[in-house]
């Protein structure tokens, strides 16, 4: 079993999910946390996990953590995740999530309108964005180490964004996928 089959056997999904939502853990397909989110399909979970190719020791930043379970995950994988989450009521939940599944030391900040990411902790060797962008955004790319990758679903296409040098990243893509989309600030 990989390393990421592993984190996704360890962490219950359904310690993650509203208590009327628990019932659907089990179902590979996303599932509704409430304020117009989801907590992610565990295929495509598992897809973005394996692509982003996470080692013991990264930095990683978890975008739109939402319930906190991509969060629990990146944090089985034996890195130093931070989560980062615009929706309040949705940072509040992930937060007692992970304290409740015993995550003791994984933070989940609250996103500041109009900035993606939290570039103050930057640069990151790792960064997940599980909500769907309308582009490529070049403020997460700058949050990445030279070296560093990104996982992020771009108008329906899965990416890999590997930052090449100060000015330069490369890109692959790996199917198509749907997700919520990636908001840059909250809606009144």
């Amino acid at each position: 079993m990989n390393r990421v089959a592993q984190a996704m056997s360890t962490v219950n999904r359904a310690d993650f999910l509203p208590p009327g939502a628990r019932q659907h853990a089990e179902f590979d397909a996303p599932v509704s946390i409430g304020h117009g989110q989801t907590n992610s399909q565990p295929y495509t979970v598992a897809f973005m996990l394996n692509l982003l190719d996470v080692q013991p020791g990264h930095r990683v930043l978890d975008v739109g953590s939402g319930s906190g379970w991509t969060t629990a995950l990146l944090a089985e994988l034996d890195c130093e995740v931070t989560g980062v989450e615009l929706v309040p009521e949705l940072v509040e939940f992930g937060r007692a999530n992970l304290a409740a599944a015993g995550y003791e030391g994984v933070e989940i900040h609250q996103a500041t309108d109009g900035v993606f990411g939290l570039p103050e902790l930057a640069p990151f060797d790792r960064i997940l964005v599980s909500a769907e962008a309308d582009h490529i955004p070049q403020d997460l790319i700058d949050q990445l180490k030279i070296g560093g990758s990104m996982v992020i679903p771009v108008d329906g296409t899965m990416l890999r964004i590997e930052r090449i040098s100060g000015d330069e990243s490369a890109m692959t893509r790996h199917g198509l996928f749907r997700f919520v989309p990636l908001l840059r600030e909250r809606s009144n």
